[in-house]
């Protein structure tokens, strides 16, 4: 009997991660329903999942659905650890390892069939050395696509491997519901329901042009592409990122002004020492706002020129929390976070006339330097004392 042809991409999703390194961490949460986070719900474990609990829920709608639910903090650097040590197998695995958080990435395994066997081999074999060297659960999936391969790490989830064998692309997803496709959320799905398109075998059915339609010219074509299993991208090594960011969850009541002001502030510090840090420079500040109802709203603003100096983006934060403040006042909200975009070198920054380059704050300089050496509660700002610094969602280091 001939092997099934595979596909060398895998993706590669650690389950349910801050609740599996808690399960892990505390045998007595083992078998029991987990939620990571106080007042919302950061992860859930597959046993409060099949309660109704889910990432981003309310703590009280958590302890409602699941009498049972043991609740415990986030730990930022377990999951660090747990990560790096991940990330090391990935890499001893294969060197061709694409990020896309701290708890997934893709592979690229094709040169390795003489080596390493098939696919399907390396996923087995990526998964018992996760699972024995770290105590972390991980699901794979394997595909001729990075699309695909993540489509089946999906269904193969919890603790399992996938492979999607090529020529039988299309068979695997045209069943799924359109929700599978990247790109469609909420707001997609709707308009798609609203046609009676509910599979992806259904949205595949419609002429190109119907879809756009639909969703519009820049969704339209994309999707089009996916549900006929088109994804040319490749796995990537050492891309840099296009922006850097942080947000904290603060919580349901209402907030003051100088709560959700000192909140910015520790945001802003801590994104412009990670782009200090990575020699970076950014040029447009975006401001997301999570509201009570659980919609989201983003509001961003340009710098004039690039930089990576905390009062810049400081200010630029500001205005743009005074200008949203009628609308948490409204809405509430529970969350909030910035980002930092259009990043370039901080070596490659472009000059302006009269050709003088904006040096560095020396402040600044001097507050990474204790920070990095005594860690960064070392130095904080008066504004912040006594404040809890809160939970910012670990993220991968960025490459250089």
């Amino acid at each position: 009997m001939c092997p099934v042809a595979e596909g060398n991409f895998l993706h590669a999703d650690l389950d349910s991660f801050y609740a599996s390194v808690a399960q892990r961490d505390d045998p007595a949460l083992r078998g029991r329903p987990v939620a990571v986070g106080g007042g919302i719900v950061l992860a859930a474990s597959y046993e409060a999942k099949a309660m109704g609990v889910r990432t981003a829920m309310s703590g009280r709608i958590a302890r409602r659905l699941c009498p049972g639910l043991i609740e415990v903090p986030p730990t930022f650097t377990a999951y660090v650890e747990a990560s790096r040590a991940v990330f090391e197998i990935f890499r001893d695995i294969t060197p061709v390892v694409e990020g896309v958080s701290i708890d997934e990435a893709f592979l690229d395994v094709g040169g390795l069939r003489r080596v390493s066997g098939s696919p399907s081999t390396i996923g087995a074999v990526l998964r018992r050395r996760v699972k024995q060297e770290v105590g972390l659960p991980i699901s794979v999936g394997i595909a001729g696509s990075k699309f695909l391969a993540k489509v089946a790490s999906a269904a193969s989830k919890p603790d399992g491997l996938l492979s999607v064998p090529l020529g039988g692309e299309l068979g695997f997803l045209h069943p799924l519901p359109i929700e599978a496709l990247w790109g469609v959320g909420r707001v997609t799905s709707g308009k798609l329901h609203a046609h009676g398109i509910g599979t992806v075998g259904a949205l595949a059915a419609l002429p190109e042009d119907a879809l756009i339609a639909i969703v519009g010219p820049g969704s339209g074509g994309h999707l089009h592409a996916l549900a006929h299993g088109r994804d040319p991208r490749r796995v990537e090594t050492g891309r840099r990122r296009r922006s850097v960011g942080a947000q904290r969850a603060i919580g349901r009541g209402r907030h003051t002004g100088a709560e959700l002001d000192a909140t910015l502030v520790s945001l802003v510090d801590k994104v412009t020492r990670r782009l200090r840090s990575g020699e970076r420079v950014g040029r447009t500040f975006v401001l997301r706002l999570r509201f009570d109802d659980m919609t989201r709203v983003t509001r961003s603003r340009t710098l004039r020129s690039a930089t990576a100096g905390t009062d810049a983006w400081l200010v630029a934060g500001r205005a743009l929390l005074e200008e949203a403040m009628p609308m948490i006042a409204d809405r509430g909200v529970t969350l909030l976070g910035i980002s930092i975009s259009g990043l370039d070198e901080a070596a490659d920054e472009q000059l302006e006339l009269p050709f003088e380059a904006v040096a560095p704050s020396r402040l600044d300089g001097a507050l990474d330097a204790v920070r990095d050496r005594f860690g960064s509660s070392a130095v904080t700002r008066a504004v912040l004392l006594g404040r809890s610094e809160g939970f910012s969602t670990p993220q991968l280091p960025d490459q250089r």
